[in-house]
């Protein structure tokens, strides 16, 4: 491989495909993983004004990367407008949760502690299969037709079979509370911040991995041709129907595994979880973020909690002088996050992603960037 002042050149289509094409971008990929790998430990000790608190704002920065991985893939890749993503979310959790609390296992996997990784797996089947069946209309109708269906998913699956059925099982009423040490990998019981972290940061790049993969395969071809006119993608021997399921069904996949992640984080599942708002904040992630784009799902995210985090230690302060201001802290998010939407749509229609691929361009391409 020959070095160009202006960038790369690629001799080969491996290497024009490969995921770190330089040895600078191997050493800020190294560079990145030794910043999350010590990120607990500045949190833990207060370096850089961290404090343990932003183990949990990162937490939860990668719960929206997961489930709107999922929304991506279906808007982003696929064309497939969806505004109930949270349904799949829900029962990818409630999957989990009840496999863990309800189903006996071999004494030996319980003795391994492999009952929760078999529950992510189990979640991310349900929750797959589950959007398939809402995504076989997907077959017959598009566009503002689709979005009716995604949204009779949300209403089906959270106030009606979660919340009046599944969960009254055991006795519990509302919600499923998960006693500590019964999460564990392994030896490893997921009882701290911490491990939530490392736990957070082996699934999130698994499913980056996965989604990367899939966009430049011929499954992604496929998608990408149906997303842009899937008339044309059908004359040239494209089986949509079987493509936009799988699309539905990896979607769902991803929504499961989130849900399955995000029960370690709170050791309890509610139907609360789940509302409707989180579907329309998910879509929102990838309109901010940049739609089409696996960096725009991770940006957005970012952009979306920090937002939210920044406003709520703005107001907290306030609270004390005015009482009634906590009441309207959610409003204030709600509005904050709408106007968000808004000012990217008119004068960042292409997102975060878009402007990040700007800056790069500028320093690959110095001193010539004009």
């Amino acid at each position: 491989m020959g070095y160009l002042p202006c960038g790369v050149y690629h001799e080969y289509y491996t290497q024009d495909h490969a995921w770190w094409q330089s040895k600078f971008v191997y050493g800020k990929m190294v560079l990145l993983v030794l910043a999350l790998t010590l990120f607990p430990l500045a949190c833990k000790y207060n370096l850089l004004g961290l404090s343990p608190m932003w183990l949990s704002v990162a937490y939860t920065i990668s719960y929206y990367i997961m489930a709107c991985m999922g929304v991506q893939l279906l808007i982003g890749y696929c064309g497939q407008i969806t505004l109930g993503h949270a349904a799949f979310v829900a029962v990818g959790g409630y999957t989990s949760a009840m496999l863990i609390l309800y189903v006996p296992g071999p004494r030996f996997i319980v003795g391994l502690g492999l009952v929760y990784p078999i529950s992510i797996i189990a979640a991310a089947l349900a929750a797959g299969l589950w959007s398939v069946l809402f995504g076989l209309p997907s077959a017959k109708v598009k566009g503002f037709y689709l979005i009716m269906t995604t949204l009779a998913a949300q209403f089906i699956t959270v106030p009606l079979v979660i919340t009046q059925y599944v969960s009254r099982i055991g006795g519990r009423g509302h919600y499923f509370s998960l006693p500590p040490g019964t999460l564990k990998i392994g030896p490893w019981v997921i009882d701290s911040d911490t491990r939530i972290y490392y736990l957070m940061i082996v699934l999130v790049l698994i499913s980056i991995y996965a989604m990367a993969n899939l966009a430049r395969s011929k499954v992604g071809r496929a998608w990408i041709a149906i997303r842009d006119n899937d008339i044309a993608a059908e004359t040239l021997g494209v089986n949509i129907v079987k493509y936009k399921l799988l699309a539905f069904f990896v979607a769902g996949a991803m929504a499961g595994v989130a849900g399955s992640f995000y029960i370690s984080a709170l050791f309890f599942v509610s139907p609360e979880h789940y509302e409707w708002f989180w579907s329309l904040i998910w879509v929102g992630v990838i309109l901010i973020g940049g739609v089409g784009s696996i960096h725009g799902t991770i940006f957005g995210s970012m952009f979306v909690v920090l937002v939210f985090k920044f406003l709520e230690m703005a107001i907290i302060p306030l609270t004390g002088m005015m009482p009634w201001f906590s009441l309207k802290l959610l409003y204030i998010k709600e509005s904050a996050f709408g106007l968000a939407i808004v000012l990217f749509l008119l004068y960042e229609p292409n997102g975060l992603a878009y402007r990040w691929w700007q800056i790069k361009n500028y320093f690959n391409l110095w001193p010539f960037s004009y």
